[in-house]
């Protein structure tokens, strides 16, 4: 996985740190949502079962592999 600058500084945040790069990987692999932003980035949703089905949301650039933002969406709604 590659990931940009801002993400790597986001990582050091304590609310951050804790979210593990399989579950990023998970998330990639099986979203329960895809979208497309308007500048490109694409947006991936996906339950966590290990933080009680909390969904994560992974922002990739518009290459769609390099990894610029992860963190628990609470306002998902599957």
């Amino acid at each position: 996985m590659k990931f940009t600058q801002y993400f790597q500084a986001m990582r050091q945040r304590p609310d951050r740190a804790m979210i593990r790069l399989e579950w990023i990987e998970r998330v990639i692999a099986t979203p329960v949502r895809r979208q497309v932003q308007t500048d490109g980035r694409v947006r991936l949703w996906a339950p966590i079962a290990e933080m009680d089905g909390r969904y994560l949301r992974v922002i990739l650039l518009a290459d769609g592999q390099t990894v610029h933002n992860a963190f628990f969406d609470r306002s998902f709604e599957p």
